[in-house]
C-alpha cells in the first residue's frame, strides 16, 4: 500500500553526496581519464565528446572521487538535471557534476527514475540560484524529499519502466543501423555510381580517366565477392553501363541529368506565426514546431497555432523538414500533427518519391552548414539560390522507382519505429509519476501498456 511507503530525503538514502573539482586539472592530450562536467550526462550515461578533455593518472589520483556502482550523476550547474549511472569508466568529475552514492538496501534505478519525473525536474528549477547559469546546491540536493517503497516494489516499478525504455532504446538502435545503411546505399547509387561502375567493367566499357581509381577498387571488392561466392545484385540491371560528361557534375551516368535540388523537391517555408492564444479558440489549437523540436523529435513548443492555418503549414508523422537557418537539420518529423515555423522547410516532390529527395538533401546538408557557418551573422543560414546550386544527379525516372522497394522499407521501418518510440515515451511519462506516489501499482500499469 502506498500508505506504508516512507518519506524520505536523498541525504537519508545515500552513503555519500558531493560534487566534482571546483578548479581546472592539468589538461594532457594522451592522458587516459576524462574530465566530465555536467554537459557529458545524457539519458542515463556518461558521453565523451570531442571537445571532452583528458587529464592523465596523476591527475586523476589527485582529485578522484568515490565513485562505485551505486553511483548515480546529476548535472547541478548550466544545463540542470541530466542524470547517469557510472559504471566505471575512467573519469575525472568536474564541479557541475554532483555525484552520489546509494545505500545498498537501495534501489538505483528506482531513484534514477524519481530524479527523471517532474518532481524532482520542477524542484531544482524552483530552487536553482543564478540568472543566466543556473546552479543548485549540494543542500538543495540533500533536501529533495521523496516516496520510498520498500525494495521488492522499488525493484518492481524501476523493471517496469526499464522495459519501456530498453524498447525505445532498441528502436533507436534499429533506426540507427538502418539508417547508416539508406544513406551509405544512397552514396554508393547515387553518388559514386558504383553500380554503373561494376555494370561498365562487365561490359569493358571505357571508364572515364576521373573515375578509374574507383574503378580498380570496385574491380577488387567485385573479384573478392566472386571469391566467396555471391552473385551480383539484381539492382545492376536498372543501371546504365556508360557515363556521360556534364558541365554540372562532370561525369554522371549515361541517360541521367543534373538538377538543382530545388527542382527535385519543394522546399515550403513555414510560417512567422503570431502569438496565439488557444484558450480563445473554439476549433483547437496545433503545438509549433521549431528548430529545437526538430532536433528533439518532441512538440513542446509553448506556441500555439490556430487549426485553421494553410493546410500546407501542417505537418504530421512522416514529413521531411530541413531547418535552413541556426541549426541545421534535415530529418523525418515523428511527433504528431504540429506547425510549421518560419525556419523551417516542409520538403516534398510530386516528382520523386520521399527517400530520394531526403537522402539528396542529406547529402548536400554538410555543404549548407559550412554556408551558414560562414555568416557573420548571429544565426547563419542558408538561401533559396543555395538550393539552386546544390546539384543532384538525377536517372531518367529515376530508375523505374517502383521497383527501388528497399529504400522505401528501409525509411518506413524507420517511420513505424519512431511513432511506437513516441507513443512509448508519452505512456512512461504518464505512467512514471503515478507509479512513484503509488496511484498506480505495476500490475495496473501493464495493463495500460498492453492496451496499447
Amino acid at each position: 500500500m502506498a500508505s506504508d511507503w516512507l518519506d524520505v530525503q536523498l541525504q537519508d538514502v545515500v552513503s555519500k553526496l558531493g560534487d566534482g573539482l571546483h578548479g581546472t586539472p592539468k589538461y594532457s592530450e594522451d592522458g587516459e581519464y576524462y574530465f566530465i562536467n555536467g554537459n557529458n550526462l545524457e539519458n542515463g550515461k556518461i558521453v565523451f565528446k570531442d571537445t571532452t578533455k583528458r587529464v592523465n593518472k596523476e591527475q586523476y589520483l589527485k582529485y578522484k572521487k568515490t565513485l562505485n556502482d551505486r553511483t548515480l550523476l546529476v548535472s547541478i550547474n548550466g544545463t540542470i538535471g541530466n542524470i547517469a549511472y557510472y559504471n566505471s569508466e575512467k573519469v575525472v568529475l568536474g564541479k557541475s557534476a554532483c555525484y552520489f552514492n546509494l545505500k545498498d538496501d537501495i534501489d538505483k534505478s528506482y531513484v534514477r527514475y524519481v530524479l527523471s519525473g517532474h518532481y524532482f525536474q520542477s524542484y531544482i528549477n524552483t530552487f536553482a540560484t543564478g540568472t543566466t547559469i543556473k546552479n543548485i546546491s549540494l543542500k538543495t540536493m540533500r533536501e529533495f524529499s521523496f516516496k520510498l517503497p520498500y525494495l521488492p516494489e522499488q525493484k518492481a516499478i524501476a523493471h517496469f519502466l526499464g522495459t519501456l525504455d530498453n524498447k525505445i532504446e532498441l528502436n533507436r538502435q534499429m533506426n540507427q543501423t538502418l539508417e547508416s545503411m539508406a544513406q551509405a546505399l544512397f552514396k554508393s547509387w547515387f553518388v559514386d555510381f558504383d553500380p554503373v561502375i561494376d555494370n561498365a567493367l562487365a561490359a569493358g566499357n571505357p571508364i572515364p580517366d576521373a573515375l578509374k581509381a574507383k574503378a580498380e577498387q570496385r574491380a577488387e571488392q567485385l573479384k573478392a565477392a566472386a571469391q566467396r561466392g555471391e552473385a551480383p545484385s539484381a539492382h545492376r540491371e536498372l543501371f546504365p553501363a556508360e557515363f556521360t560528361y556534364t558541365e554540372e557534375l562532370g561525369w554522371i551516368p549515361k541517360g541521367w541529368i543534373a538538377q538543382p535540388l530545388d527542382s527535385v523537391a519543394d522546399y515550403l517555408n513555414g510560417l512567422a506565426l503570431q502569438k496565439f492564444r488557444p484558450e480563445n479558440s473554439e476549433d483547437g489549437f496545433l503545438p509549433v514546431v521549431k528548430i529545437a523540436q526538430l532536433k528533439s523529435g518532441i512538440s513542446n513548443s509553448e506556441e500555439k497555432a490556430s487549426k485553421k492555418i494553410n493546410p500546407e503549414y501542417i505537418i504530421d508523422d512522416g514529413d521531411v523538414l530541413f531547418s535552413w537557418s541556426g541549426s541545421l537539420v534535415v530529418d523525418i518529423w515523428c511527433g504528431g500533427k504540429a506547425a510549421l515555423n518560419q525556419h523551417l522547410f516542409k520538403v516534398t516532390s510530386k516528382k520523386y518519391p520521399k527517400w530520394f529527395y531526403l537522402y539528396y538533401t542529406k547529402h548536400h546538408l554538410v555543404e549548407f552548414q559550412r554556408i551558414a557557418s560562414d555568416k557573420a551573422v548571429t544565426m547563419g543560414h542558408i538561401k533559396r539560390e543555395h538550393l539552386k546550386q546544390a546539384l543532384c544527379a538525377v536517372p531518367v525516372r529515376v530508375l523505374k522507382i517502383k521497383e527501388l522497394l528497399l529504400f522505401d522499407d528501409l525509411l518506413d521501418s524507420q517511420i513505424k519505429n519512431r511513432v511506437e518510440n513516441q507513443t512509448l515515451a508519452k505512456l512512461r511519462d504518464i505512467l512514471l509519476p503515478k507509479l512513484l506516489s503509488g496511484e498506480l501499482r505495476v500490475s495496473e500499469a501493464a495493463a495500460r501498456v498492453e492496451g496499447v
